[in-house]
């Protein structure tokens, strides 16, 4: 079938390299054109587009069967994320209506959930934005989901994987220490299992549904420090005396519905999994 991978940088990439291997027909978007080559390499044809853009619709193929949309905001503030959530995800609704695509599958964020009493929250949990990008992300998904094509959403915790191993950096870098907060929740998915979560919700997904990819092993950020800390062998960082707790969610995302309503396992259930190939 023909897939439009929309948003096609590191996660879109691989999304694109994985349907192409299976011998599907891959139009991959960004807004780039120096990565023509990458994209062909991966088997994708490559359209260079902005899809925020006015009449980017036109642009479009009228024959693609699903559209895949994970494309991601420039940078961050609330313009950004208006651009690249609500005008492009518009743009790409009306290209799937006009081609009747059989299934819209947006890769949406945990983001949209700002509880910070430790929670857990699941497909079923109303969203609980934060702030003004997090609203974005929950007003992105509404709109997704009553855009008048069979949609869905995927709602994404925090991917990492080769060339974006962010839990080990930050520890190095001393930015992931312990201190106050380390007793938060931190959630997480490796760029593996996020590839199949999609290639599963567009092949098995319903109309209508809110899927989370995450791991089954939401940890203590405490945990997460020490872990890497010792696989790296360096002395576990900590916050300089006096510091606050850094601001952000606390939450523990949970997708084992997801797991079961889409036939999915887990390549890496937890962040110690995933990481392990990548330290000593």
């Amino acid at each position: 079938m023909h897939v439009l991978v929309a948003g096609a940088g590191w996660l879109g990439m691989a999304i694109a390299r994985a349907l192409s291997s299976r011998g599907d027909r891959v139009t991959a978007v960004r807004r780039d054109p120096g990565q023509a080559a990458l994209l062909r390499s991966a088997g994708a044809e490559p359209l260079f587009l902005d899809l925020a853009s006015p009449q980017a619709a036109r642009l479009l193929p009228t024959d693609m069967a699903v559209v895949v949309a994970c494309q991601a905001a420039s940078g961050d503030g609330v313009e950004p994320y208006r651009l690249a959530y609500l005008d492009a995800n518009r743009t790409l609704l009306e290209a799937a209506r006009r081609a009747n695509a059989r299934a819209f599958v947006y890769t949406g964020s945990t983001g949209v959930f700002g509880q910070r009493d430790g929670s857990e929250v699941d497909e079923s949990t109303a969203p609980a934005p934060a702030g003004a990008g997090a609203e974005v992300l929950a007003e992105a998904e509404a709109l997704v989901l009553g855009g008048g094509v069979p949609s869905m959403v995927l709602r994404l915790s925090g991917l990492y994987g080769p060339g974006r191993l962010w839990p080990v950096e930050r520890v190095r870098a001393g930015k992931l220490a312990l201190g106050p907060g380390d007793d938060a929740w931190m959630n997480f998915c490796h760029l593996d299992d996020a590839v199949a979560a999609v290639l599963s919700a567009v092949d098995r997904g319903r109309p209508g549904a809110v899927y989370h990819a995450t791991d089954a092993g939401p940890a203590r950020r405490r945990d997460v420090v020490e872990w890497v800390s010792s696989r790296l062998g360096i002395p576990v960082p900590r916050a300089p005396e006096g510091s606050r707790a850094p601001e952000g969610p606390n939450r523990r995302i949970r997708g084992e519905r997801t797991r079961a309503l889409l036939g999915l396992g887990l390549v890496h259930p937890s962040f110690r999994e995933g990481l392990s190939s990548a330290l000593p």
